[in-house]
């Protein structure tokens, strides 16, 4: 099982940014790639950015492409997500989560508040 922590959630305005980290812990040897997804009030979680450890191969959600970033640190086990241009819509709780190869995420952190003002 892998651990996860996300961090750097809070309030903006709309235009501004927010950087969001993911620190991952346990057995991280079986994680094929990292992934962000966002739960909107109301709504289920949806996708919204991916990394693999090994390849750096990144996916984005067409939503939030342009304006989002993700990156990785693998001597620091974290993933990032840069946020800019942010959107009242984006207002969600973001989450990280661990996938294998099989594009399975069974790990997953407690969550972070992004609330967007307009």
């Amino acid at each position: 099982q892998v651990q996860l922590v996300e961090s750097g959630g809070g309030m903006v305005q709309a235009g501004g940014s927010l950087r969001l980290s993911c620190a991952a812990s346990g057995r991280t040897f079986s994680t094929y790639a990292m992934g962000w997804f966002r739960q909107a009030p109301g709504k289920g979680r949806v996708f919204v950015a991916a990394i693999t450890w090994s390849g750096g191969n990144i996916y984005y959600a067409d939503a939030v492409k342009g304006r989002f970033t993700i990156s990785r640190d693998n001597a620091k086990n974290t993933v990032y997500l840069q946020m800019n241009s942010l959107k009242p819509e984006d207002t969600a709780v973001y989450y990280c989560g661990a996938g294998n190869k099989q594009n399975m995420y069974d790990s997953w952190g407690q969550g972070t508040q992004v609330t967007v003002s307009s």
